[in-house]
């Protein structure tokens, strides 16, 4: 059989485009479909991070902490701004300029790799053959040795919370608001909610968040977890937890119209009213119409593609990767096994250390983790020690005025080999990067300690941490006994 590419890359997000250019890169005839549209009706490429995740999520994250700063923290560093005032549509405007650089430097990056991108939606059918349906309808097929499935993912939608145009929406319509409401109800305590939250709460609203669960980020450190939720409380994000959604309702006349959340915890049923409710309870794998029965593809039953840890499917030459298989739903996973399968296919060698995937919420503070928990670690029996650095006795983050959160490191009581790293505080998600690499490479907190960081620096307080597993930390006041 002949074929038309050797490697087909079906979509477009951080998964599918780092795997096309990187087969490109190894000499293989790459080919990338993706059907992405923007608000203008035209091609973008970047998937759900870029178009309407985590680029326009940050974008507006980092711009709604400037308006919070100029108006409540500005003075203590002795700025006088005067009266500050929000432009929502400024805000949006520049989000969507974020994006717009993005979405186009991609398709940059996949001409001048010489990577074909076909606009269209790809069925994987059998025999390595993908169908492709055009604007227009019109179908076209194609072949290829290898086939990634990179479809991504999108928000998981409640039959109790039917989504609206405007009043009941999900994370893409909550970073389109056209005016501050007055009322927010989240529904979920997870990554997304917590930073949508956060934006409309700096930006001025009342901001509810109803999470099922009665734990606080249950997969996070439960130290770290419960200090972040202090911080949040304080902050003015009024966060429910073990509170279920019953149903949602409509309410007001036509221009005014609210919406009635009923919703029961344990002290009972409860009403609410929001001027806006936004549904952020996960999100799911795009592999509805990924492929034809006859093509034999393996899905699990929550409709994960099966794969092995190779990437591999059910099926010989045909590989899936990012928010559609197995693990976390996170751009930089995916991009990661992208580059893997590229290599496998051109016959090299490599492999992903899913132990050491590091995970992040851009809330202000931020927490960022990679390794284990301590509630993992209790439960496996192993014998551990702990250390932890409050940021309020580091130099760096008394001089930015931001001192809350902490620093934690786990390691192996016997070895001293570091198995967790935890952090809440300012600027995390660039400091668990050393933590990545640390125990990327087996260090110990010996050689954590052993090693000098840059003073003053937030990154100290990793130091420290590593020093307060042993009891060695400089820069806390010991207690009297």
């Amino acid at each position: 059989m002949s074929v038309d590419f050797d490697v087909i890359v079906i979509g477009a997000g951080p998964a599918g485009y780092v795997a096309a250019i990187r087969c490109a890169q190894l000499g293989l005839k790459t080919a990338c479909v993706d059907h992405w549209v923007d608000s203008k009706g035209k091609s973008s490429l970047g998937g759900t991070c870029l178009n309407v995740g985590c680029i326009p999520s940050k974008a507006l994250l980092q711009s709604s902490e400037m308006f919070d700063q100029a108006r409540h923290q500005f003075k203590d560093h002795g700025v006088e701004v005067g009266d500050v005032k929000l432009n929502l549509h400024a805000m949006m405007k520049r989000k969507d300029k974020v994006v717009s650089e993005l979405t186009q430097g991609i398709a940059s990056l996949l001409k001048s790799n010489k990577v074909e991108f076909i606009f269209g939606t790809a069925k994987l059918l059998e025999e390595n053959k993908v169908e492709v349906t055009q604007e227009d309808s019109e179908k076209k097929y194609y072949s290829a040795t290898s086939i990634i499935i990179a479809s991504g993912s999108s928000s998981i939608e409640l039959a109790s919370a039917p989504l609206t145009d405007e009043l009941i929406v999900d994370s893409t319509g909550a970073l389109s608001f056209n005016a501050v409401p007055e009322k927010i109800g989240v529904i979920g305590a997870g990554v997304i909610g917590l930073e949508l939250g956060s934006v409309w709460r700096r930006l001025g609203s009342e901001v509810v968040v109803l999470e099922a669960q009665d734990t606080f980020l249950p997969l996070t450190d439960q130290q770290i977890a419960r200090d972040a939720l202090r911080q949040f409380k304080k902050q003015g994000l009024d966060i429910c937890l073990n509170a279920r959604l019953l149903s949602t309702r409509i309410i007001g006349a036509t221009g005014n119209q609210q919406v009635e959340v009923s919703y029961q915890d344990e002290k009972g049923d409860h009403k609410a009213i929001f001027d806006k409710l936004i549904v952020a309870v996960g999100r799911k794998p795009n592999t509805d119409h990924i492929s034809d029965e006859a093509s034999g593809l393996l899905l699990d039953e929550r409709s994960f593609i099966h794969v092995n840890e190779k990437c591999e499917t059910s099926q010989p030459g045909v590989y899936a990767i990012g928010d559609v298989v197995r693990g976390p739903m996170l751009a930089h996973k995916g991009s990661e096994e992208g580059m893997m399968v590229a290599e496998l296919i051109a016959g090299k060698y490599a492999e992903i250390n899913y132990e050491l995937i590091p995970s992040v919420i851009y809330t202000h503070p931020e927490l960022a983790w990679a390794g284990k928990t301590e509630q993992q670690l209790k439960a496996s029996g192993e014998n551990y020690k702990v250390g932890t650095f409050p940021f309020l006795a580091n130099g760096r983050a008394k001089a930015q005025g931001d001192t809350s959160g902490m620093v934690k490191v786990l390691s192996n009581a016997s070895t001293d080999r570091v198995l967790g790293v935890h952090i809440c505080g300012s600027n995390a998600s660039e400091l668990i990067a050393e933590a990545v690499i640390a125990m990327e490479l087996g260090a110990s907190t010996e050689d954590l300690a052993l090693t000098v960081f840059a003073h003053p620096s937030l990154s100290e307080a990793l130091h420290e941490a590593a020093l307060a597993v042993d009891d060695r930390a400089i820069h806390v006041v010991k207690k009297r006994r």
